[in-house]
């Protein structure tokens, strides 16, 4: 099959696979006499392996990395094992950024409670102080605990 055919069966834009062809997360594929790119059935279960993977949030060299084992089928998986639980505490410390995003973010949203102009605005002008080097509400102390990520 073509690119064309390729993306529309994997479900993502022809750039994505070259991409991928670039990074080489998939092989090159052959060329037919007229240049075009010929793929075959397996290149369309790696291109879904690695959208799977890449799904998950696993970054282009975690892919890598498990396609690598899932072309090498009789290594070992304990690799595989520590691959994965790498990948969930870096998780788990996103997450717990996202808590403090979203307690700054109250922070900064509790400066503006009422209909205000943009001059006025308390949201504004927190940004507009931190931009200039004082603190802002988003990162002062919220209820005893300094919540400061920049």
């Amino acid at each position: 099959m073509r690119i064309g055919e390729l993306a529309a069966q994997a479900g993502v834009d022809v750039q994505t696979i070259r991409y991928y062809e670039k990074e080489g997360l998939m092989a090159e594929p052959h060329r037919a006499d007229s240049g075009y790119r010929q793929y075959r059935s397996e290149q369309l279960d790696t291109l879904q392996f690695i959208r799977h993977c890449r799904s998950l949030d696993m970054s282009l060299a975690e892919v890598r990395t498990l396609l690598d084992f899932r072309d090498h089928p009789e290594r070992t998986c304990a690799d595989v094992d520590q691959l994965i639980a790498r990948h969930i505490e870096q998780l788990h410390q996103r997450i717990t950024q996202m808590q403090q995003l979203e307690q700054q973010l109250k922070a900064l949203q509790q400066r503006c409670g009422e209909q205000r102009t943009a001059a006025e605005c308390g949201i504004l002008q927190s940004l507009t102080a931190a931009a200039e080097g004082s603190n802002c509400a988003c990162h002062e102390e919220m209820n005893g605990k300094n919540t400061v990520s920049r």
